[in-house]
């Protein structure tokens, strides 16, 4: 089993900068794959970036340049550095880990005003 905890949302401005962590607990030497997805209501979740455990990372289209995902092995945590917010990616993002079984974090909102 493995426990993830988001946390970092919250209210911004358009082009303003927030930076979500999510913390891993339990079976964390079987994880493989961790990343972040977001879902906006009336949406699916969708990717938004991920990265292995050996630091390859992947992006969502369209947060490429904005956002930058990084991993702390050490400290079991994922972060998520996002700039240049747009209204657009207001959603509740979800931190994600693979072992290859997926968790789920709770989800933290993330709300950017025009």
């Amino acid at each position: 089993q493995v426990q993830l905890v988001e946390s970092g949302g919250g209210l911004v401005q358009a082009g303003g900068s927030l930076t979500l962590s999510c913390a891993a607990s339990g079976s964390i030497s079987r994880i493989n794959y961790m990343g972040w997805y977001r879902q906006a209501p009336g949406k699916q979740r969708e990717l938004v970036a991920g990265i292995t455990r050996d630091g390859s990372t992947t992006y969502a289209d369209s947060v490429k340049g904005r956002f930058t995902i990084s991993r702390d092995n050490a400290k079991n945590a994922v972060y998520l550095q996002m700039n240049s917010l747009k209204p657009e990616d207001t959603a509740t993002y979800y931190c994600k880990a693979a072992t290859p079984r997926n968790y789920w974090g709770q989800g933290t909102q993330v709300t950017v005003s025009s």
